[in-house]
C-alpha cells in the first residue's frame, strides 16, 4: 500500500511537469528541468552511487571533474525527461540531429538484420527512432518503469513515435525478440544497465553483471552488432554514430563477445561521461 501511495503522488507530480512542459515549450523546459534536476540531485539517494560509480570509472581525475560529470549528467537526464512529451516534434523533423556512419545501414536496409547496441547516453530514445525513420524493420528491448501510473504513458509514446515493436524485458521478451529476428526485424537494446541474470565482466577494470543477450542472438543467428553512439551538443542538437560491425565469428564464445561489447560501451563513455546516466549500480 505504502508503495503504491508512493507510486500515486509521484505520477501526480510527472503529469503535472510534462503539461507544464508542454504549455512552456521546449526550449524553456529544457533550461527549467536541466536546472531543477541538478538542483534536486543534491537532497535524493542516487547522488551515493553516482559517486562511487564515478571512483570505479577513474582514480586519475579531480574531486571537481568529477562533480562536473555529475552536474552534466542530471542536467542531460532533466532535458531527456521532458523531452519525451516533444518526441512527436523529433519523429516530424531532421533539423536536430546530424547522422554519421549511416553508409553502415545499407546491407540492413536490404533485409539482412542486426542487432544495435547502445547505453544511456543523451537522448537515448533517438537511437530507434531514427533507425525506424529509414524504414528498416525494428524491434526494441525495453525495461518497463516501476511506476505503473506512469509506464502506459511512456510505453504508449514509445510505440507511436520511437518504434511500434517494443520488447519487454525479461524471459518471454528473449522469445519475443527472437521471433522478430526470424521475421528479418533487426532488434536494438541497451546493454549498460545491471541484470542480475548476467555474467561478470570487465567494465573499467572492476566486474560488473553484464547482459550476454546480445552476443548469444549474434552468435546463434549470425547476427552482426553495430554499436551506436548518441550525444547532446550545445546547442541541443544531436549526432548519432553507427560504428563499424562487430562480427560473432570473431570471437570464441558468449563472453569473449560480451567483453568487447563492454570494451565498447568503455569508449563511448570515455568519449562523453557527463552524458551517460551514471545513477545504475553496475558494481553493485
Amino acid at each position: 500500500m505504502i508503495k503504491l501511495i508512493k507510486y500515486f503522488f509521484q505520477s501526480i507530480f510527472v503529469y503535472f511537469f510534462l503539461i507544464l512542459g508542454k504549455v512552456i515549450g521546449l526550449k524553456l523546459s529544457r533550461f527549467f528541468f536541466s536546472n531543477l534536476f541538478k538542483f534536486l540531485s543534491k537532497f535524493i539517494r542516487p547522488k551515493a552511487i553516482v559517486e562511487k560509480n564515478l571512483d570505479i570509472y577513474s582514480k586519475d581525475i579531480s574531486k571537481q571533474e568529477k562533480e562536473k560529470i555529475a552536474e552534466s549528467m542530471w542536467s542531460n537526464y532533466g532535458m531527456t525527461f521532458i523531452e519525451y512529451i516533444f518526441l512527436r516534434n523529433f519523429r516530424k523533423s531532421n533539423s536536430h540531429i546530424k547522422i554519421i556512419g549511416e553508409n553502415k545501414l545499407e546491407k540492413v536496409v536490404n533485409g539482412k538484420p542486426v542487432l544495435f547496441i547502445s547505453g544511456h547516453f543523451a537522448n537515448f530514445e533517438l537511437m530507434s527512432m531514427e533507425i525506424t525513420k529509414r524504414k528498416i524493420p525494428l524491434a526494441t528491448i525495453y525495461r518497463p518503469l516501476n511506476n505503473f501510473f506512469i509506464n502506459p504513458l511512456m510505453e504508449y509514446l514509445r510505440k507511436k513515435y520511437i518504434c511500434k515493436n517494443q520488447i519487454k524485458k525479461g524471459v518471454s521478451g528473449v522469445r519475443e525478440a527472437i521471433d522478430y529476428i526470424k521475421k528479418k526485424n533487426s532488434v536494438a537494446l541497451m546493454i549498460d544497465q545491471r541484470v542480475s541474470e548476467g555474467e561478470k565482466i570487465n567494465l573499467f577494470g572492476k566486474l560488473a553483471l553484464t547482459t550476454t543477450l546480445p552476443a548469444q542472438l549474434s552468435k546463434k543467428y549470425n547476427l552482426s552488432i553495430i554499436p551506436v553512439f548518441i550525444k547532446r551538443t550545445e546547442e541541443n542538437n544531436f549526432v548519432i554514430e553507427f560504428q563499424n560491425e562487430v562480427n560473432p565469428s570473431d570471437y570464441k564464445d558468449k563472453l569473449a563477445l560480451s567483453q568487447k561489447l563492454n570494451s565498447i560501451l568503455e569508449k563511448m563513455i570515455s568519449k562523453n561521461p557527463g552524458q551517460w546516466i551514471w545513477t545504475h549500480d553496475r558494481w553493485k
